[in-house]
């Protein structure tokens, strides 16, 4: 017997809404989750539903609008409505009695009042919400435009889409990256031989940068709020009150323990030494505090220089260090190939955490600083979670410390290392049988956000390899049950789990494809940019350099890199031979097919389809050159109706809209 199916009015649908911001609060605001989080994807999976038979319904702040099946092209440029000033930095205490000096000689005597709070590590944002819904959000740009970041700050989800005001306001913030988060994608960085990015502010910066906001939500990004950007429409009359007033508007920001209202330089000073004591315990990155009068009337009267707001400033914290020995010098291979040395170190804590390795990046770097094993050397992290070599403290070298030399040898493969004219890195030639290369190639390709090959973590390839039953990607779609069985723990469920997961990847998007391949400085972002255009696999490997230059988002450099890539007959092999092995990639473009009676159309879809499911029959529409949106309008030129359809075709009857039942549509095809 077929469940019963529920129906919802409008009403409860709002409401539902309503209930998943008030668990988002409390989990992202209050972290005082009430719910399970298997409860939480139930809620959201009962909108999706409601949504599927009330597509007319969707609201702009229902979780489902966080993300977008459409990938920008870039990013619109829109002028600030108040500008978004950097800080001036102070390092000492003078330098802050300095401050308050000033603004006493602006301000004329009286009672000061401060607001001191923590200065994030992350990349500024503005926000702007009308009728208590995310409408805009800016970065900082150059203080007067910014680029339009919409769509990406709706995939973060610590950020809601609708607040607790139907006032205009807009209220600035920062973006920041957990260091859990940051950790967790740099090793897969490290596995995978790529360059890993220097701090979780980088991080940050580059996911808001990407043109996919499905792949900033795999960043796991945060966010905290601040201020108003126009404190004269504030209804607050202090900085103080501001942080209480935007959380309980539903807003991320300080909890109290991150804010001080002060009135003396020691009272500033002290709340300074207490942040930077607990400063390794936070989850985040911060680099000092910010320091402001409390007053808002007073900002407005003080007003701002060229580039600072003249009642404000940043006092910044000293980097964290340590001294620790060089145990020794080891040297990973990346998927490229590149050489990199890691200082093998006796173990040091270092904000909060034991640091035993470091990367010494290459050769160069190594000689420009004397780095010796067996040397004291000064670690600083400054913000990063990854640690870096300052300095090397030569007071304590002894004749015991011994120069190091980049091996002539592979480590993994023994063949003599190369070192190309005009790069630092040190590579090994060795790109098709070196098991650290063919490593961190296949581990980069099984990867999630490139062929998503379930089942297979780096220790199951090392046995692969290891066993010599695979030597490059292809060869995963070569194994067999009886391969499997020779690996260590893997019993029959494992076996075919895996042998499922790569059957499954050979269904695959051209740009999850691309980027898979791994050609040099094609990341996510570029590997979209290249199959919205390539649309196929054989048109890629065709296109020239300056074809590729003309792809806005795509640059000189990695132009060259995708000709110079597909110059080398292994790469070329390799692809042919993913190909023969049944792997399809294909974009939403692929196969369009010109002149079709679809192209220029829009259609709406409705009801269930016999043959079709609704991702085939939307890819098939688009394959001929039509549009799919959501609602019917007085624009749809097609209702594609299945069983059971909705009101769509109620209003579609009203708007005289073509109705096209699935047998006709078949026709059509």
């Amino acid at each position: 017997m077929c469940p019963k199916q529920v129906f919802h009015t409008h009403k409860q649908y709002i409401q539902f809404i309503e209930e998943i911001h008030k668990h988002d609060r409390l989990y992202f605001l209050e972290a005082k989750p009430v719910i399970s989080d298997y409860e939480y994807d139930q809620l959201v999976k009962k909108v999706e539903a409601i949504e599927k038979i009330h597509p007319e319904w969707i609201d702009s702040s229902s979780p489902t609008q966080r993300l977008t099946d459409q990938p920008s092209k870039g990013f619109i440029q829109v002028k600030h409505r108040t500008p978004m000033l950097s800080l001036s930095n102070t390092y000492s205490r003078q330098e802050v009695e300095d401050f308050i000096k000033r603004i006493q000689k602006w301000l004329g005597p009286q009672n000061l009042q401060f607001c001191a709070e923590l200065k994030m590590d992350g990349v500024a944002v503005t926000a702007y919400y009308e009728n208590g819904k995310l409408l805009q959000a800016l970065t900082r740009g150059d203080g007067k435009i910014g680029d339009d970041i919409t769509a990406n700050i709706k995939a973060v989800r610590s950020i809601p889409l609708c607040i607790k005001t139907k006032e205009k306001i807009e209220v600035r913030g920062e973006v920041f990256m957990l260091h859990k988060v940051f950790q967790k994608l740099n090793q897969t960085k490290l596995v995978t031989g790529d360059e890993l990015w220097a701090n979780p502010r980088n991080a940050t910066a580059g996911a808001l940068k990407l043109f996919d906001p499905n792949q900033v939500a795999k960043r796991s990004l945060s966010a905290v709020f601040y201020a108003f950007a126009n404190e004269a429409e504030t209804p607050c009359t202090t900085q103080y009150d501001c942080h209480h007033y935007l959380k309980s508007l539903g807003l991320p920001s300080f909890p109290d323990a991150y804010i001080k209202r002060c009135y003396t330089a020691d009272e500033i000073m002290d709340f300074a030494k207490q942040i930077e004591k607990k400063r390794h315990q936070l989850a985040f990155d911060i680099d000092g505090i910010v320091i402001k009068i409390d007053r808002l009337k007073d900002h407005l009267e003080l007003g701002v220089t060229g580039k600072s707001p003249r009642w404000a400033i940043a006092y910044k914290f000293a980097p964290e260090q340590a001294e620790t020995q060089i145990r020794g010098i080891t040297v990973q291979v990346g998927r490229t190939g590149v050489l990199t040395p890691v200082a093998e170190l006796e173990p040091v804590l270092l904000a909060g955490s034991t640091i035993a390795r470091a990367t010494l990046h290459n050769r160069e770097e190594i000689e420009r600083k004397d780095i010796r094993i067996k040397d004291y050397i000064i670690l600083e992290k400054g913000g990063d979670v990854i640690p870096k070599v300052l300095q090397v403290n030569l007071k304590k070298r002894t004749k015991s410390s011994i120069v190091w030399h980049m091996p002539p040898f592979c480590p993994s493969c023994g063949s003599k290392v190369v070192h190309n004219e005009g790069e630092v890195a040190i590579r090994c030639p060795n790109t098709k049988n070196c098991p650290g290369q063919v490593m961190s190639k296949i581990f980069f390709f099984a990867s999630k956000d490139a062929m998503n090959i379930e089942h297979l973590g780096d220790k199951v390839i090392k046995q692969l390899i290891e066993k010599k039953l695979v030597r490059s990607a292809a060869d995963l779609y070569r194994l067999t049950k009886e391969d499997l069985a020779q690996l260590e723990g893997f019993k029959e469920k494992s076996i075919q789990n895996l042998l499922n997961s790569i059957d499954k990847s050979r269904h695959v998007n051209l740009e999850r494809f691309i980027l898979a391949l791994g050609i040099k400085y094609v990341g996510e972002c570029s590997a979209e940019l290249l199959a919205q255009v390539a649309r196929t696999i054989d048109r890629l490997l065709e296109m020239r350099i300056d074809e590729l230059q003309k792809i806005q988002g795509i640059g000189e450099k990695t132009a060259i890199a995708v000709v110079e890539h597909f110059k080398e007959p292994d790469h070329l092999q390799e692809v042919e031979a993913l190909l023969k092995a049944g792997v399809k990639p294909q974009s939403m473009q692929t196969i369009q097919i010109e002149n079709h009676c679809f192209a220029n159309k829009i259609f709406v879809l409705t009801g269930t389809l016999k043959e079709y499911s609704r991702t085939d029959a939307i890819l098939l529409i688009k394959e001929r050159g039509g549009r799919v949106t959501n609602s019917v309008s007085r624009n749809t030129d097609y209702l594609l109706i299945g069983e059971d359809p909705g009101s769509k075709l109620v209003k579609a009857q009203e708007y005289k809209v073509h109705i096209l039942h699935e047998q006709a549509f078949k026709d059509l095809l």
